[in-house]
């Protein structure tokens, strides 16, 4: 028998971006003005703080890139994926404006 060993995977690229197919999925986010959109409809108040747009379009990439939960959003903030938006938002953040959000708002 093996002896069971952990194994400790490390990467050392500040630049590397493990969910690659997020770039034309914000692309197209982008070319649609995904964050205006959002800004111009949804007035959330002042405890779920400003910038709804970028905010659901970092729920949308999360999503993107397989979050299911508010705390699965932090894939937004490892490695090289601060690279790919113009700001990154922590997933209590995120969580914030989610939990603004009732059941009137959904029908």
């Amino acid at each position: 028998m093996h002896a069971r060993r952990a194994v400790d995977a490390m990467f050392d690229d500040p630049n590397l971006v493990s969910c690659a197919g997020l770039v034309p999925v914000m692309r197209l986010a982008e070319q649609v003005d995904l964050a205006g959109l959002v800004a111009g409809r949804v007035r959330p108040d002042l405890s779920t703080g400003a910038n709804p747009g970028g905010k659901a379009a970092a729920i949308v990439a999360g999503m993107a890139a397989g979050a299911d939960s508010i705390d699965d959003l932090d894939v937004l903030r490892h490695g090289g994926m601060s690279g790919l938006f113009g700001s990154v938002y922590a997933p209590s953040t995120l969580g914030s404006l989610l939990r603004f959000f009732s059941w009137g708002h959904a029908l």
